[in-house]
C-alpha cells in the first residue's frame, strides 16, 4: 500500500455554504502546520485563518479538526478542513495542501481502502457504506446502515461461534477415541444443533432476494399492445414526461426505466415496446427485449383498453405464468365498457384509478421487502452463505459421525472458512479494486 499521505474534497462538487478537505497520512500534521501554524487539539474543531504555504496570503477561515492516528476513520493521521464552499475557494484550499512535500492527491475510495487495509473496517462494512452513499429510499438506507453497522459480520461470527463447539467435539473423538464424554449421544446433540445452524444459514439465503430487491430496487414492469397507454401510464406515475407518448404503434422501441421513492420503498417502473405480430426487425427487437424485462420482473401491468382482456390472457402473452401479472384497463375517460377482470380501471390523462393503483403497488412493493433488514444483500454474501450451507450440508448427510469424524471435521472447516470470508480479509486483489473505485475520491 502506498503510505504517502493522500487529500481530497470529501463533499459533493459545486456551490454549497461549507466544503470538506480530507487529509489523511503521515504528513497530515505538516499540512495543518503549513495552512494554519499549528496542529489543533485532537478532535476538538478550531477555528483558523488558512494561509498559502509559498505566499503566506490568507486563503480563507473555516473549522479545523485533527484525529491522530490509530484513532481516526482511515487508522492513519486525519486532518479534516471545512471551508466555505465557493469554487474558488475550495480549489485554492485544495492545490496549498498539495503544496505541501509528501501529498498527493487521493485517488477514488483511496481513504475508505485505507481504513479496511489498516484494520479499522471489515469488508463488508465497506459495502455498506457504498450502498449508504448510494441509498435514495429510506428502506435502502436502513438496510444499507445495517450492514455498514456490522451486522452481516455480527451474524457470520454468531454462526461460528455456533459451529466451534461441534467441530471442537468432532475433533476430539478423533484425538481422543477412548474418551467417554465424546460418546455416540453427543455426537448425535451436536449433529441437532448443527441442524439448527444450517437452518439458520438457510433461512439468510432465501431472505437474499429481498435484500437485493431493497438494493436495486422492486422492478414493475408495464406492459400490453401497443397504444394502450403503457407511456402515458409511466409518465403520470413518474409525474414527468419520461417517455414519448404518441398514437403511431410502435413509437416505443426500448425499455424506459424510472426509478420512484414509493413510501420509503425503492421501485422500479419500466416502459416496453407494445406486443403485437410484426415483421419490422427493430420492431421485433423491441419486443423480444420487452419479454425478457416481463420475465425478470417482480410484477408486470398489463395494459389494455378493450373490455375483454382477461388477466389469463395477459400472462399467456407475457411469458409470466409463475409471476404475478395485473391485468389494467386503461384509457376509461374514452366511455369504453368496463372490464370486470381488470384489477385496476383508470384513465392516466384525467388522473382517475391512479390513486389506487398507486396504493396498491405501494402494498405490493412492502410486501416484497417489508420487515426488517435483510442479512444477506449482496451477491458476494449469498455466494459465502451458500458455500457454508453446502459444507453443512455434507456434515450433517454423513449417517455415522463416529466412522467418519475426518469428513464431518473437513466440511465443518470449510463452513466456517467461508463464514470468515466474510470480512473481506481473504480475496482477489482484482474484487477490492473494483469495490473501491466506486467510491468518490474524497471517501
Amino acid at each position: 500500500m502506498d503510505s504517502r499521505t493522500i487529500a481530497a474534497i470529501s463533499t459533493a462538487p459545486g456551490t454549497a455554504g461549507v466544503a470538506i478537505i480530507r487529509v489523511s497520512g503521515p504528513a497530515a500534521g505538516h499540512v495543518a502546520l503549513a495552512l494554519t501554524g499549528r496542529v489543533p487539539t485532537p478532535r476538538c474543531a478550531a477555528l483558523a485563518t488558512l494561509r498559502d504555504p509559498v505566499t503566506g496570503l490568507a486563503l480563507d477561515r473555516g473549522l479545523v479538526l485533527w484525529f491522530p492516528a490509530p484513532h481516526s476513520f482511515t487508522g492513519d493521521n486525519v486532518l479534516e478542513l471545512q471551508v466555505h464552499g465557493g469554487r474558488a475557494v475550495v480549489a485554492a484550499v485544495l492545490r496549498a495542501v498539495l503544496s505541501v512535500d509528501g501529498v498527493r492527491p487521493a485517488e477514488p475510495g483511496e481513504f475508505t481502502r485505507r481504513s479496511f487495509e489498516n484494520g479499522r473496517m471489515d469488508l463488508a462494512e465497506v459495502e455498506g457504506l457504498a450502498d449508504l452513499l448510494q441509498a435514495e429510499t429510506e428502506a435502502q438506507r436502513r438496510q444499507a446502515f445495517a450492514l455498514y453497522s456490522g451486522r452481516l459480520t455480527s451474524e457470520a461470527d454468531r454462526l461460528q461461534q455456533a459451529i466451534l463447539p461441534v467441530l471442537a467435539m468432532v475433533e476430539a473423538s478423533i484425538d481422543f477415541p477412548e474418551e467417554e464424554d465424546v460418546a455416540s449421544a453427543a455426537l448425535a446433540g451436536a449433529r441437532d444443533r448443527l441442524a439448527e445452524v444450517r437452518d439458520t444459514i438457510r433461512r439468510l439465503v432465501a431472505d437474499s432476494a429481498r435484500g437485493e430487491r431493497v438494493r436495486d430496487g422492486v422492478t414493475v414492469v408495464i406492459a400490453g399492445p401497443p397504444n394502450a397507454g403503457k407511456s402515458t401510464l409511466l409518465n403520470a406515475l413518474a409525474r414527468r414526461d419520461a417517455a414519448i407518448v404518441s398514437p403511431i404503434p410502435g413509437t416505443t422501441r426500448d425499455s424506459i426505466e424510472v426509478h420512484l421513492d414509493l413510501a420509503g420503498i425503492p421501485l422500479v417502473l419500466v416502459d416496453t415496446a407494445g406486443l403485437r405480430d410484426s415483421a419490422d426487425p427493430v420492431e421485433m427487437e423491441g419486443m423480444r427485449r420487452a419479454r425478457a424485462r416481463i420475465s425478470a420482473a417482480d410484477l408486470t401491468l398489463w395494459l389494455s383498453a378493450e373490455a375483454g382482456t382477461a388477466p389469463d390472457d395477459a400472462s399467456q402473452e407475457a411469458g409470466t405464468e409463475a409471476k404475478p401479472v395485473w391485468a389494467i384497463q386503461t384509457q376509461m375517460d374514452r366511455g369504453q365498457a368496463a372490464n370486470a377482470d381488470a384489477r385496476h380501471r383508470l384513465s392516466a390523462v384525467s388522473g382517475v384509478g391512479l390513486g389506487a393503483l398507486m396504493a396498491d403497488l405501494e402494498a405490493f412493493a412492502a410486501e416484497r421487502i417489508g420487515g426488517e433488514p435483510a442479512v444477506v444483500v449482496h451477491e458476494r454474501h449469498r455466494i459465502i452463505f451458500t458455500e457454508a450451507l453446502a459444507a453443512l450440508d455434507l456434515a450433517i448427510a454423513i449417517p455415522e459421525w463416529e466412522g467418519a469424524a475426518e469428513l464431518v471435521s473437513e466440511a465443518l472447516r470449510d463452513a466456517l472458512a467461508a463464514l470468515g470470508r466474510s470480512r473481506g480479509r481473504m480475496g482477489t486483489e482484482a474484487m477490492l479494486d473494483r469495490l473501491f473505485s466506486t467510491f468518490c475520491i474524497g471517501k
